[in-house]
């Protein structure tokens, strides 16, 4: 074997800057091979066969292959299970080391596991490096030397701990080896079709992330704790997809934050290891509740009610336009995903899992330790979450953060009539003004499938299991 050749494993990385697995082979190889596998573990799985995810990876992959071949080099793309393709490849490439960055998720550590010991099987070595978190393993623990369970300790430990060489840019420079002639296989050689990503203003790619964060840094990065509630206005930076699957570097943004001084930002940032790292030392949370005993809660079983929160018509607006906003464009705002969390669980009483599922499957940008989290925050079961009677009022949710229901109007459009009086509550008009405006209650639009009052007592009573641990 040629210890000067080198292969990269890209997964949920797509840039050629700013990539430590990248820089880290570029430094000690002399020649750099880089290659993508649609892992079929992984896509035999997925409900459908035209997703947006694997349309957007494709479509990123296409342009960080054009960029791979601007630099002399061009990307491997394999279809297969990965934990058998990536020791086949490097064998035949005849490299020296497989070089990745590391994933957290409890399935992906086990492939890479596998896969370290087939390549040393072979005589070749397998290095995993940090990238998309900025800290990871033990690198931020309590004063125990514990993995902390509660953000705020964590955040400050992390603040402590950070250092101008935590957020700084890997340089990507050296040798790359020819990519294959035949570039990127078609969408549907890999087995999907192609979806609406253009439709619902989805650039993939690397170009794509830069147009976003260009665009949310110039103008509305300074103002994000003023504006990031409110989804009728454009506060946040829909940043997440691209996040997800590498398009951008996460310590490009962790540095712009600091310079900034933008600490409601940052603080997303740091959730997002945080959460990272709950996912890393507690995989259990995987399916059951992170605190245990919240495991004993016995749950409503009302599919109905399940299919309704999914279809967004519960007869609370805001819910439902949040569910709808989901259906349509698979993204849903940050304070929304905590309302319609708290909803399902806490005034339908349904399983926490339910919804995860939905969203794992729903969501363009999901993240299993992100969802996982979030998910356990709303339910009360995970690491400092909301206590279990904090409750979230789906109507004063939305007076709120929807005061006039712009947002309401745009993904329940049968409500547009309504008078902002009753956009949060519509049930409440009389039945002649719901007449008079051609938007009859049961008719028109579904009533309250539960009351938020009674939901709210029932729950006290179904979490009392927990009561005092809670």
């Amino acid at each position: 074997m040629n210890p000067e050749k080198a292969l990269v494993w890209f997964r949920r990385d797509l840039r050629d800057h700013d990539h430590a697995a990248l820089s880290a082979a570029l430094s000690n190889a002399g020649q750099v091979y880089c290659a993508f596998v649609f892992d079929t573990d992984i896509l035999d799985a997925l409900p459908s066969r035209q997703d947006r995810r694997v349309h957007f990876i494709h479509e990123s992959l296409a342009e960080l292959d054009t960029a791979l071949r601007a630099r002399g080099g061009g990307l491997i793309v394999r279809l297969g299970r990965a934990g058998e393709v990536i020791p086949k490849l490097a064998r035949e490439l005849g490299v020296a080391s497989v070089y990745a960055n590391r994933d957290y998720e409890p399935t992906a550590k086990t492939r890479d596991i596998a896969v370290a010991e087939s390549l040393r099987a072979q005589g070749i070595a397998f290095h995993t490096l940090k990238d998309q978190a900025i800290f990871d393993g033990d690198e931020v623990l309590t004063q125990a030397c514990k993995p902390f369970s509660v953000f705020t300790p964590y955040k400050n430990a992390w603040l402590k701990r950070l250092t101008a060489t935590d957020t700084a840019e890997w340089q990507c420079q050296g040798a790359f080896a020819p990519g294959p002639a035949e570039g990127i296989p078609p969408l549907e050689q890999i087995g999907f079709m192609p979806t609406d990503l253009e439709t619902i203003g989805i650039q993939p790619g690397m170009s794509g992330a830069r147009a976003l964060w260009d665009a949310f840094r110039a103008g509305r990065l300074a103002r994000y704790a003023a504006l990031r509630d409110y989804p009728a206005i454009k506060g946040v930076s829909y940043l997440s997809v691209h996040l997800r699957f590498g398009t951008i570097s996460i310590r490009e943004l962790a540095r712009a934050a600091l310079a900034d001084e933008s600490h409601a930002w940052l603080n997303e940032l740091i959730w997002r290891d945080f959460y990272f790292m709950i996912l890393d030392h507690f995989p259990r949370v995987v399916g059951h509740a992170f605190k245990p005993e919240y495991d004993a809660i016995r749950w409503a079983e009302r599919p109905d009610w399940l299919a309704a929160w999914q279809q967004g018509r519960t007869g609370y607006p805001l819910v439902d336009a949040a569910m709808r906003q989901l259906n349509y464009s698979g993204w849903m705002h940050n304070r929304l995903r905590m309302v319609v969390a708290s909803f399902l669980s806490k005034d339908l009483g349904l399983d926490w899992r339910l919804g995860e599922r939905y969203f794992a499957d729903q969501l363009n940008d999901f993240d299993l330790s992100a969802n996982n989290g979030g998910w356990q925050w709303a339910s009360s079961s995970g690491c400092d979450a909301q206590p279990y009677f904090r409750i979230f009022n789906p109507i004063t949710q939305s007076e709120k953060f929807d005061p006039d229901g712009k947002f309401i109007r745009r993904y329940v459009p049968e409500l547009a009539a309504v008078p902002n009086k009753y956009i949060h509550a519509p049930w409440l008009m009389g039945r002649l003004e719901q007449e008079a405006i051609g938007v009859v209650i049961g008719r028109d639009y579904p009533g309250p499938i539960v009351d938020h009052a009674q939901a709210r007592e029932e729950t006290l009573a179904r979490y009392a299991v927990v009561k005092k641990t809670g």
